[in-house]
């Protein structure tokens, strides 16, 4: 899960205030749905504000308060390529909510949202939740942009909390994390009535798709409420089960390693790829110590009450450090009440629509062996296999970004994310069943940064 930026990010995000500047050169003017913008509104919302804009993609909006280029940052590679010019209605607001730590266009307030309503509408609605501790236009250029191209309605939501302060969210341990879902049932009813609104008539597929958190709630959506969707798309979706494997039984290793009381053949006992070691040195710096203390103190927060206390850090060294009493957290050891929080959260694999699952073998936050190997089991276990397929990609991380640095060993995941989506498409929509659980190679040449093929360079999974 993309829980905090890049290093160089993190110190940004901690100040950084929403994004101003002039509409985006070339805002539509007149029209029809420009004069009927103002009649669509999003139920429930305490505060909406709408825009008609020439282009709702990235290289429309860059620069300006109707998406956050920051907050997108490490999500993708340098060199995607994404597409542009899809005129059409912007919405920015937020439901009720008491919390306050989204800060974007200086609204303070949470439980924010954007949707989008392209001029040209291909009768479908995509739904996603940011990833990690980011907010509603983190995946702007990761998914909103090519579904909009592709003509489908779009729905974010920040999840009604942000930050790396988020699991002071709440009363009780757990609170921060099931608002998640919560939020993200709220905003697809919302957005499923607002399509209606404007263009006459309900959506007549909805998906739901994320990454990381993002792809959590995609699992727990399908599994809770599949009467509001017809599908989604898992990219490296965080596992929560109540007795575990979750983040909880796998991040203390890490913690243990950095302040050396762990090896390297524990790391690969708690699931961690070999291969993967060039990895760990900037995930020890970046995620895994701050990974593992903001989620332990959501869940578990009497475990070490003063680390790290009632903020993650002021400055950029204390919100990375670990807590050294993690590098001894033992979750299966922890009272009764630390399991019931996560199980509050947990995912079961009761999937009720066809869900598509896509993870890095090379993924050094969430390794796959402690997460979407697992998942796949349980999906099996509850007999809904046929509703499910899964890809391992070979070469991929957590973070799309890193690839900029090690160009030679890792590859993108987001061009096998948009394959995905089509195949789940054609499966929703045509009967057509994508490919076998297997591990998509990746080419010893060739374009990865914005290619890829489910069925290329495959290999069955053992």
């Amino acid at each position: 899960m993309r829980l905090s930026r890049a290093v160089p990010l993190l110190a940004a995000a901690m100040t950084a205030a929403a994004l101003t500047g002039p509409s985006p050169a070339g805002a539509a003017e007149g029209g029809d749905h420009c004069d009927r913008q103002e009649r669509v509104r999003v139920p429930g919302a305490a505060l909406q504000r709408s825009a008609c804009l020439a282009d709702l993609t990235t290289t429309g909006l860059a620069g300006t308060d109707y998406t956050d280029t920051a907050d997108q940052a490490g999500l993708t590679a340098a060199g995607t390529r994404t597409p542009s010019g899809v005129p059409g209605i912007q919405i920015d607001g937020y439901f009720p909510d008491s919390s306050r730590f989204n800060t974007t266009h200086g609204w303070q307030h949470d439980a924010q949202f954007v949707i989008r309503l392209p001029d040209h509408w291909n009768g479908g609605l995509v739904v996603t939740g940011a990833p990690g501790t980011r907010k509603q236009y983190a995946t702007d250029k990761a998914i909103s942009d090519r579904a909009l191209a592709q003509g489908y309605a779009y729905a974010a939501t920040d999840k009604g909390n942000s930050g790396v302060d988020f699991y002071r969210d709440g009363t009780r341990p757990g609170d921060a994390v099931a608002e998640w879902n919560t939020r993200t049932t709220q905003l697809t009813r919302a957005a499923r009535r607002v399509v209606a609104q404007r263009y006459g008539d309900a959506p007549r597929r909805t998906y739901m798709t994320g990454i990381s958190n993002g792809g959590y709630l995609t699992r727990w959506q399908l599994e809770n409420h599949p009467e509001l969707y017809d599908g989604g798309v898992d990219w490296e979706g965080a596992l929560w089960t109540a007795d575990g494997p979750s983040l909880l039984t796998s991040l203390p290793t890490t913690v243990a390693r950095s302040l050396g009381a762990a090896r390297d053949e524990d790391m690969y006992a708690a699931g961690f790829a070999r291969g993967s070691e060039f990895l760990w040195e900037y995930h020890e710096k970046a995620y895994w110590g701050l990974t593992q203390k903001i989620y332990r103190a959501e869940f578990d927060p009497d475990r070490d009450r003063a680390c790290p206390g009632p903020s993650a850090g002021s400055s950029l060294e204390e919100i990375l450090a670990p807590c050294p009493s993690d590098a001894t957290y033992d979750y299966a050891s922890r009272p009764a009440s630390v399991h019931r929080a996560v199980a509050r959260v947990a995912l079961t694999g009761r999937i009720g629509k066809p869900l598509i699952t896509l993870h890095g073998d090379l993924d050094a936050l969430l390794p796959r062996a402690a997460d979407s190997d697992v998942y796949a089991r349980m999906i099996d276990a509850n007999g809904r296999g046929r509703l499910h397929r899964y890809y391992t990609v070979q070469g991929g991380t957590h973070v799309d970004g890193l690839y900029d640095t090690y160009p030679t060993r890792l590859r993108p995941i987001l061009p096998c994310f948009r394959s995905a989506f089509d195949a789940l498409t054609g499966w929703v929509e045509r009967g057509t069943p994508p490919p076998a659980d297997h591990t998509i190679g990746r080419p010893a040449d060739g374009d990865v940064v914005d290619s890829c093929g489910l069925t290329g360079n495959a290999s069955a999974r053992r």
